[in-house]
């Protein structure tokens, strides 16, 4: 037996319980892990709520999270990495345990910290996906909303490191901390389009929101076209004729191990917020809920 976090019905993050579980037994292709780190993603806050019921419903009792990385202790046949190795990757059946199986395992660099591996896995592949999605190219302009997130800042980087212009909607706090990634960051709010306008006078070609802040319209006009829009936060995108991404052409194979060594290199950089012990899941759904966070919160089995 082994410790996990659980739910076995809808609700506030109280639902959540330190729960004695079986530890998983990987199957072909997969590796079983020793959790060193779990992220904490939006996502996990949205099916526990209920939320995501009517397109996923769930089967209780429920391990939430999405991301992981650890040692590992079992391999499947035909799995991509041996007992002992150090990996990250997506979870099957949940992360926020003391065990959890990966799929595809990607090799952990030593320079790459527990925390930062764990937490690089969803919000990585959701930024390079969007990217590749729009079609931005160098020398054109990408504008950012909510480029102080997980996603949007990690979206900016790879952007900038391919030669496009970003401008970023963030909070006054990270106005100093987006500008130092190459971006010409501007505070969000009221006014926010005439600062785009002043600082980009040429127009922007590309709208990446991460915000879900109610800035479609307004982005849609800036571009000129729905199709040069891409929301991951709002859901009222059909009305505006923009696209909701949510999965899809996101290029996993080559995106989580890019990232990675972009990582391990200095080149990519993903703030880690606040790390919890395992029994104290509830309170970081709560803060993460609470926007009390300034990056990613990261739970330690």
């Amino acid at each position: 037996m082994s410790k996990a976090i659980t739910f076995s019905e809808y609700g506030a993050p109280e639902v959540l319980r330190l729960s004695e579980v079986t530890a998983p037994e990987p199957g072909p292709g997969q590796v079983r892990i020793r959790v060193r780190a779990a992220s904490v993603n939006p996502l996990d806050m949205k099916i526990r709520s209920g939320l995501m019921a009517g397109a996923a419903p769930a089967r209780f009792p429920v391990v939430p999270g999405l991301d992981a990385a650890g040692v590992v202790d079992a391999a499947g046949e035909g799995a991509g990495a041996a007992v002992g190795d150090e990996v990250l990757g997506a979870t099957a059946g949940g992360s926020y345990s003391e065990y959890a199986l990966i799929d595809a395992p990607v090799a952990k660099p030593a320079a790459l910290s527990w925390e930062v591996a764990a937490s690089l896995v969803t919000v990585g592949r959701t930024a390079f996906r969007v990217l590749a999605q729009l079609g931005v190219r160098r020398g054109q302009t990408l504008l950012v909303h909510g480029a102080g997130g997980s996603v949007g800042v990690i979206a900016t980087q790879l952007a900038v490191a391919r030669g496009i212009t970003v401008v970023a909607t963030v909070g006054e706090h990270d106005i100093e901390r987006i500008t130092t990634l190459g971006a010409t960051a501007v505070r969000y709010g009221s006014g926010w389009v005439e600062r785009v306008r002043t600082v980009a006078p040429r127009g922007v070609d590309f709208v990446l929101d991460a915000s879900g802040a109610g800035v479609l319209a307004e982005s849609v006009a800036l571009t000129g076209d729905s199709a040069n829009v891409i929301t991951i936060a709002d859901m009222s995108a059909a009305q505006y004729g923009v696209r909701f991404s949510a999965g899809g052409a996101d290029q996993a194979e080559q995106a989580l191990p890019q990232l990675v060594e972009l990582a391990a290199a200095g080149r990519l950089t993903l703030p880690v917020w606040r790390t919890y012990p395992l029994d104290q899941a509830a309170a970081a759904h709560a803060d993460l809920e609470a926007r009390r966070n300034r990056g990613k919160a990261v739970l330690l089995p």
